[in-house]
């Protein structure tokens, strides 16, 4: 991957400074990762017009550097996989990584991505500064109140992964990510899977399924340690269902292994993407049309 060209959008936006304390009011994406949320959408101020900065409380969460911000291997590679497969003789493709997090992942899809261009976007200034150093091209952006910083139509490759559980609007943002997608475009998507086979388990015996979360300040009623701040959960049906009433095409959805499984299980877990449905990552791959 290259990152010396300049980014492709009307006016290239460079990431905010360093130590800021304005960041912007909706998570462009929260880092990549099932670990952390989005915030609820700030209320436009009456007198300028701009959007509302949240909470400090939430802005103190979402820029804590101990919330992780990557997911596992195992997922990122089973998805630059598929993106290199999807881009096979188109080099020097645009792909843009919303909700880049730390760059784990993006360094984890370097190797397979070569001869492309990646660029990172995220909202958390504390991800972006951890990111830079493994990808050079990183911006500070949202996918709402204005949108991404790019210009329409400028990527051949979106990648969001982890990211659409933890939004208030997925609607808005299918919207943004479909904006700046060239006609064809991939999407490149992955989000934990609600009927994941354990949590079939857990709901028949009456628990809370992992990854679903009804409290931001702790742990209740279910497996897990981490408060995660998901706040939609989809099964594959659902997913692709809603992929296409987005505006995309040739939804085709895969399983990953989810890097949270108990040791003793993760044969299983590996086991079980060979059935999306019931795997614990939901990866789906689909065109812009």
């Amino acid at each position: 991957m290259t990152d010396t060209a300049p980014l492709p959008q009307a006016a290239a936006v460079p990431a905010a400074p360093q130590g800021t304390d304005t960041p912007a009011a909706v998570p462009a994406a929260a880092p990549h990762g099932t670990d952390t949320p989005a915030d609820a959408p700030a209320a436009a101020s009456q007198e300028t017009g701009a959007p509302a900065a949240p909470p400090s409380g939430l802005r103190d969460f979402y820029e804590n550097p101990a919330v992780p911000v990557a997911s596992g291997d195992g997922r990122s590679l089973r998805q630059a996989r598929l993106l290199a497969a999807a881009l096979a003789g188109r080099p020097g493709g645009t792909v843009v990584d919303v909700g880049c997090g730390d760059g784990t992942a993006a360094a984890t899809a370097a190797p397979l991505l070569a001869g492309h261009r990646l660029i990172g976007i995220d909202w958390s200034q504390d991800a972006l500064r951890r990111a830079r150093p493994r990808m050079g091209a990183v911006v500070r952006g949202e996918l709402e109140h204005g949108g991404l910083p790019l210009a329409d139509g400028c990527a051949d490759a979106v990648l969001f992964s982890e990211i659409l559980e933890h939004l208030v609007d997925p609607d808005q943002a299918l919207d943004e990510l479909r904006r700046i997608l060239k006609p064809g475009g991939h999407l490149m998507l992955s989000t934990p899977n609600l009927a994941a086979w354990y949590n079939r388990a857990l709901l028949l015996a009456g628990v809370q399924p992992v990854f679903s979360e009804v409290s931001l300040r702790g742990i209740h009623g279910r497996p897990g340690s981490e408060v995660v701040g998901h706040l939609r959960l989809y099964t594959a049906r659902a997913l692709r269902s809603f992929l296409t009433a987005s505006g995309f095409e040739d939804v085709k959805i895969t399983g990953a292994p989810f890097h949270g499984v108990p040791r003793p299980l993760r044969l299983v877990d590996r086991a079980a993407c060979a059935v999306p449905g019931a795997a614990s990552i939901l990866l789906a791959h689909a065109r812009r049309r």
